[in-house]
């Protein structure tokens, strides 16, 4: 399983998701263009050594990523999804798909993915942090296929 990160904007929640890949073996790709420079300090920082324990990929673009993903599933993490995280069938193949931290991904990226799903929560809010959404949906994922470390 793999983790997949749409522009992402802020340093410190790429960091927490690349310490979440290292901990769970999942591989996480990141589609540029990133909110940040890549060598910034906050990115280590809160990845620390963890980030040695990581695959990381950097992509130009979406197409470039799309490119890498082959006969795996592109599932979609959005609020704009009906379906639950806990309401669908993983495989262990499947790539989870994170839009930017303000605006998710644009609709043609959205319609080309596999599955979109909503993580449940209150309705009083609107959305999770990215690094948080990301643990939640990768452990379900890797419960159902189990695969966990």
């Amino acid at each position: 399983m793999r983790i997949a990160l749409f522009e992402p904007e802020i340093a410190g929640n790429v960091g927490a998701v690349l310490r979440l890949g290292a901990c769970m073996g999942a591989a996480v790709d990141l589609i540029e263009p990133l909110g940040f420079h890549w060598d910034d300090r906050r990115v280590r920082r809160t990845a620390m050594d963890y980030i040695d324990h990581v695959t990381v990929t950097r992509h130009v673009d979406f197409a470039a990523f799309h490119a890498t993903v082959g006969p795996a599933r592109l599932v979609l993490f959005t609020t704009k999804a009906v379906q639950s995280a806990y309401e669908f069938t993983y495989r262990a193949d499947d790539v989870l798909l994170f839009g930017k931290e303000s605006a998710g991904v644009p609709g043609t990226i959205a319609d080309i993915c596999d599955a979109r799903l909503r993580i449940p929560m209150r309705p009083q809010v609107r959305s999770m942090n990215l690094a948080t959404s990301a643990a939640l949906a990768l452990g379900e994922g890797l419960r159902q296929t189990a695969t966990l470390p």
